[in-house]
């Protein structure tokens, strides 16, 4: 940029001010800084976001939306596709406005995509997570449940509805205030709040089930397959917890320049992108079809403990049934 500058406060804004007469303001309505003439630390994050993580991460999850419809196609298992698709797809675009600011830090077009896009995409993510309960509860035991294992699947995805509305609405204001609007930031960091009790809940609900059902999985086989699911869903809901409480973090200061948090992008990279891009890696190997849709060569194997004891019991009285059909 330029040599020769100075930072000048002006009835209480910042402007970047120049020996020939010139000023550049670095935010509100008559933002005009550019690289070029301002200094990148009057931006909102105080930074150029990193290019490389930028594109690293859209490839990824680029291949991980490739896999989803894959894997989607071949089990037909649309709402799990969806969900995850909605999340790749938001989280590319998100990523693509870090590019935008790398450009351009005091770029409107950017700072709107990726503060309303990365802060929502991982609520598609727990969209695809909840939507497992259910499935678990009917494989392995459905009548250890509290409740109808369908309820448990409205419930968390109206509760995760609720909680991306709040995001979106209070990132779409920090975005068209340019990170100003205090009303905004506190409606984002309600939306990540719940976020974060909905998912210890969710771990709650699976945890008191595991204990409920124990009799029943304790004394079946099960599949190495339905362990390796289970453990990988798992850590992809730890890693979206961990990441949901650091933007509660990172938010609860708002879009100051004396936020500390907001201005630490390697902080970011490994809380906000790692952790997310890493859960949808996880949630491929923890995909629905191969566990829920899969039965052995003997038609019971490959099935969960309630699918086997309905499977056997069936076949225990087709068996005594042509038993009393060849003694007559």
């Amino acid at each position: 940029m330029s040599e020769g500058y100075s930072i000048t406060n002006i009835n209480g804004d910042l402007y970047v001010a120049y020996p020939d007469g010139r000023l550049y303001s670095p935010f509100g309505e008559e933002g005009n800084c550019t690289l070029s003439v301002c200094p990148v630390v009057l931006s909102v994050y105080g930074y150029r976001p990193e290019l490389a993580a930028s594109i690293a991460l859209i490839a990824l999850y680029s291949i991980c939306a490739i896999v989803q419809i894959a894997l989607g196609i071949r089990y037909k298992t649309w709402g799990f596709m969806a969900a995850m698709l909605l999340g790749c797809v938001d989280e590319i675009l998100g990523y693509v406005g870090r590019i935008l600011l790398w450009q351009n830090p005091w770029g409107e077009t950017g700072f709107i995509m990726q503060i309303v896009l990365i802060t929502m995409g991982p609520v598609f993510f727990c969209a695809a997570i909840y939507v497992m309960i259910s499935k678990i509860i009917t494989y392995i035991s459905p009548e250890h449940s509290r409740v109808n294992p369908k309820w448990f699947y409205w419930f968390f995805i109206n509760v995760d509805v609720i909680s991306l509305i709040l995001q979106a609405v209070g990132g779409a204001m920090s975005s068209m205030s340019n990170g100003e609007s205090s009303a905004g930031v506190n409606i984002a960091l309600a939306g990540l709040a719940f976020q974060v009790a909905t998912l210890a809940l969710f771990v709650a609900v699976v945890a008191d089930y595991a204990y409920r059902s124990r009799s029943v999985w304790m004394s079946h086989n099960l599949t190495i397959r339905f362990k390796v699911f289970c453990s990988f869903l798992g850590l992809a809901t730890l890693l979206i917890w961990v990441r949901c409480c650091y933007r509660v973090y990172e938010l609860s200061e708002g879009y100051s320049q004396e936020s500390e948090a907001l201005r630490d992008e390697p902080l970011f990279i490994a809380l906000e992108s790692v952790m997310v891009v890493v859960a949808a890696c996880c949630l491929i190997v923890a995909h629905p079809g191969p566990v829920f849709q899969r039965q052995g060569s003997n038609g019971v194997s490959g099935l969960g403990p309630a699918a086997q004891e309905k499977a056997l019991g069936e076949q225990a009285v087709k068996s005594t049934t042509e038993s009393g059909s060849e003694s007559d």
